[in-house]
């Protein structure tokens, strides 16, 4: 693919850049429609962070397409339902799963994201993944296509580029400072992310089950504790093959998300232990949170700011965002990613449409139909994010208040319809037979694709 002259293919060319969640399952859709890409990674290898992970029935029908479910399966525990506890773990709620899977098909699952990541990277094509990539810039010649350039001095010309690069994406801050230079950049997406917390995150080598009781079960134990007067939240999950992920949310003022030396001294290895002194006494149904940070290794904790923003532009000439480079959300049961999975399914229906000839109008329009049908749902979701962080994460008045309402006063029924009507949204690959609806509740219909209609078609004639 590295070539300086640009002569349009069909079915086109697609270079992804970042290699996270998003970006590879981007990739192994595009595969299944025998659509060629090539994926681009700043990191310099595989890092095997994060701790627990959560999937749902927006993304579950295609794992079964793909032939993936029962391999997700095999990484995942259900979640019966979460345990709410105080500091002092006096219990506050539990909010039970019970009835859910029959409403709308399938079980909260949850598993490490390492074990996923795992799981998707060995559906690529191996060496699909091109490492040490650091995009630097990303241009659109005359003579068409689109070009991206990297620190190593090396170039890439494709027909589509999709920016699957995080939060402080590269392709978006290239893209969006050619539409800045056009004065054709929205306000609101020249302002920087919103910062409201900070999160360390880790997953622990296999435990004793003999010493932690919890784990000879087969589903999740899953407890949020409170913190009493402090900006803390803090959660236990244990996993498949006897592990425990662990992570501690900071809600941060305003004036510490913005205070810039704050942020800047914060990172590298000093900074972690400095927080884990704090967070080490922290209490749990367990016993300490210590004793599970001193079996994670070191290299395998990770911290980060959790940000929030909703950008307007998604796209621009031959280049689209998908997932935290389009739309960052706060963590909401792993939600984040299940957006960032649907963006793939619906780009990559978007795409095989058009493959037939990426022309820039078309594939312009291929662009501009994926974010019609993404947006509303995004947003919604984005609202449904914050809310819930501060249910779980909040600590000033108002959100105590609210928290009290959800765990106090709330039926439980009133928030599993919830949790039913939001099992209606869930897009499918249109190019791949559809996966059975499971469940009672109500679906969305999924929108068709006139290129495979039109195939099955030609192939039942024959």
């Amino acid at each position: 693919m590295a070539q300086q002259e640009y002569r349009p293919s069909s079915p086109p060319r697609v270079m992804i850049v970042g290699a996270g969640i998003a970006g590879v399952f981007l990739a192994i859709l595009l595969d299944r429609a025998n659509i060629p890409y090539e994926i681009f990674e700043r990191a310099t290898s595989v890092k095997q962070l994060g701790a627990v992970m959560s999937l749902n029935v927006n993304i579950l029908p295609v794992f079964e397409q793909l032939g993936l479910y029962d391999e997700l399966m095999k990484i995942s525990f259900i979640s019966p339902g979460m345990h709410v506890y105080n500091e002092n773990m006096k219990k506050i709620a539990y909010r039970g799963n019970e009835g859910i899977k029959e409403a709308v098909g399938y079980d909260y699952i949850v598993f490490s994201r390492p074990k996923l990541y795992d799981l998707l990277l060995s559906k690529l094509v191996p060496n699909k993944v091109q490492f040490g990539k650091k995009a630097l810039s990303v241009k659109h010649p005359q003579e068409g296509g689109v070009v991206i350039t990297f620190s190593d001095n090396t170039s890439y010309i494709g027909d589509i580029l999709v920016g699957a690069d995080g939060a402080y994406s590269a392709v978006r801050q290239n893209l969006y400072k050619s539409l800045a230079e056009k004065d054709e950049l929205p306000l609101k997406d020249a302002q920087g992310l919103k910062i409201g917390y900070m999160t360390m995150v880790g997953t622990t080598d296999p435990l004793d089950e003999e010493k932690y009781e919890a784990l000879k079960d087969n589903f999740t134990h899953f407890s949020f504790i409170i913190g009493k007067g402090k900006p803390y939240t803090w959660s236990v999950f244990t996993v498949p093959e006897k592990r425990v992920c662990w992570g501690v949310q900071i809600q941060l003022s305003q004036a510490t998300a913005e205070d810039k030396s704050f942020r800047n001294t914060e990172w590298g290895p000093e900074g972690n232990e400095v927080m884990i002194k704090e967070i080490r006494d922290f209490a749990t149904p367990y016993g300490p949170l210590g004793q599970f940070i001193d079996m994670t290794p070191r290299d395998r904790i990770s911290k980060v700011f959790l940000e929030e923003k909703m950008f307007e532009t998604w796209y621009y000439g031959r280049a689209v965002l998908i997932g935290d480079a389009a739309h960052k959300m706060l963590p909401s049961a792993g939600q984040g990613a299940v957006n960032a999975m649907q963006d793939a399914v619906i780009l990559a229906n978007c795409i095989y449409d058009i493959a037939h000839d990426p022309s820039s109008e078309n594939v312009t329009a291929a662009f501009k139909d994926f974010k019609e049908q993404r947006y509303p749902h995004v947003l919604q979701q984005f609202d449904i994010s914050k809310t819930t962080a501060k249910v779980i994460y909040g600590q000033t008045l108002s959100e105590r208040i609210l928290r009290q309402i959800v765990f106090g006063w709330l039926p439980q029924s009133m928030l599993h319809k919830d949790t039913i009507r939001a099992a209606a949204y869930r897009p499918q690959c249109s190019y791949l037979p559809l996966t059975p609806h499971h469940g009672t509740c109500f679906v969305l219909p999924q929108k068709p694709s006139k290129r495979y209609q039109e195939e099955q078609q030609k192939k039942a004639q024959k």
